[in-house]
């Protein structure tokens, strides 16, 4: 039998990392272990019933078929009018592109825009998929870092402005970011604006999490002057409706880049799932007291979860106000473990707790001169009895190290 060979371009795709402590989590619990799930982003909280109702009777009423790759024109009517009626700007359907979650933007984006060799700045930590996307095409990463206070994460501005070169193609900006639960000051986000517009910037504008507002109204990049025309924003409904498995999601940008967009579409998936488009036109236009209790559980499981963190010696960490996430600094508990890696800390404590968390290594390769060490719970998926009893078994266990 002759030897098989693959793509080189393989070597450099990754992955979901979060997946792979699943595994783990998994193995654990199949042993007749408790396990406590704070390691992935997923939602145990059901979908809105008017939301499942809608989308059954679209499927009764056989909406099964074959649909145009942008989407059916009701849906992109509706996101359009949403979608710019939140972020104070105008769009209509012609630009907007219906996508399988919000994933599937992220590689569209890198293949409209970017050339091998091109340098991609993109957040680090950071949703894993930017990276792993940049250099599976060829691009050159370019992870701008954050700094850390008790207020919270912050771009590191002179990290960031130095690593552009003319070679720097893009820029995916994550507000309301994930892991860290970061949220751009209207300074911050007006820096990178500029950033955006000095250097000629394409910008991915992630805003999956957009909704996941526990106060205040969130912003958008394309409200600033010059962004919206240079801008595509991500969009998902898996955060704010809980429909994570559904894949629904839409890219949201200037028409000759969403023609693109619809193109690559034809090519990768033919058209998102039929039915599941009008699950989405009653999540955006219809009732949203589901949307509202899903956002309150959510908002109650963080305060418990950093309530019980907080007795916790040796952790530091800011209570952030988007996301459903935690991500705090663990130095002085790696230190007191001695422990020989993330991994290594990671799998000791699971080990020893049932409590499952991912780590900083997790969300992006760790940039020379990092010396503190993070980790990062998800609290969307594990209920608030369960979040009081592991994080006891987990203060437990880190107070005798």
């Amino acid at each position: 039998m002759n030897k098989t060979t693959y793509s080189d371009k393989l070597k450099n795709l990754g992955t979901e990392t979060a997946f792979a402590v699943s595994i783990d989590a998994t193995e654990f619990a199949q042993s007749g272990n408790s396990v406590f799930p704070f390691h992935l982003g997923d939602i145990n909280i059901s979908t809105p019933k008017n939301i499942i109702e809608e989308t059954k009777k679209a499927m009764y009423d056989n909406k099964n078929g074959y649909v145009p790759a942008n989407g059916i024109p009701q849906l992109r009517d509706t996101i359009a009018e949403t979608i710019g009626f939140q972020r104070g700007v105008h769009y209509n359907r012609e630009n907007v592109v219906v996508q399988p979650g919000g994933k599937p933007v992220i590689p569209k984006f890198i293949n409209t825009f970017m050339n091998e060799g091109d340098g991609v700045l993109y957040p680090n930590p950071g949703y894993p998929i930017y990276e792993s996307q940049i250099e599976y095409n060829g691009g050159k990463a370019l992870p701008y870092r954050y700094l850390h206070s008790k207020d919270g994460f912050s771009i590191d501005r002179e990290h960031f402005e130095n690593m552009i070169d003319k070679n720097t193609k893009l820029l995916v900006y994550n507000n309301y970011q994930n892991p860290i639960g970061g949220e751009s000051t209207n300074d911050e986000m007006n820096w990178i604006a500029d950033i955006a517009q000095k250097y000629n910037l394409w910008v991915l504008s992630d805003e999956a999490y957009f909704n996941i507002q526990y106060s205040g109204n969130p912003k958008s990049i394309v409200s600033l002057p010059g962004m919206k025309e240079r801008t595509v924003i991500l969009y998902t409904f898996s955060k704010t409706y809980a429909m994570t498995g559904w894949r629904l999601g839409a890219a949201i940008g200037p028409e000759k880049i969403m023609k693109i967009f619809s193109k690559l579409g034809t090519n990768d998936e033919s058209c998102t799932n039929h039915f599941i488009q009008y699950g989405g036109i009653e999540a955006l236009a219809g009732n949203q007291d589901g949307a509202n209790k899903i956002l309150n559980r959510l908002r109650n499981r963080r305060d418990t979860l950093a309530k019980k963190l907080n007795q916790i010696k040796g952790l530091q960490f800011s209570i952030p106000n988007s996301t459903f996430y935690l991500f705090p600094d663990v130095t002085e508990i790696y230190n007191k473990m001695n422990a020989k890696s993330y991994e290594d800390f990671r799998r000791n404590t699971l080990l020893s707790t049932g409590v499952s968390f991912c780590t900083r290594e997790h969300f992006g390769k760790t940039i020379e001169g990092e010396k503190k060490k993070y980790i990062r719970f998800a609290f969307s998926g594990i209920s608030e009895d369960n979040i009081n009893i592991g994080i006891e078994k987990l203060n437990d266990y880190w107070s005798t190290l």
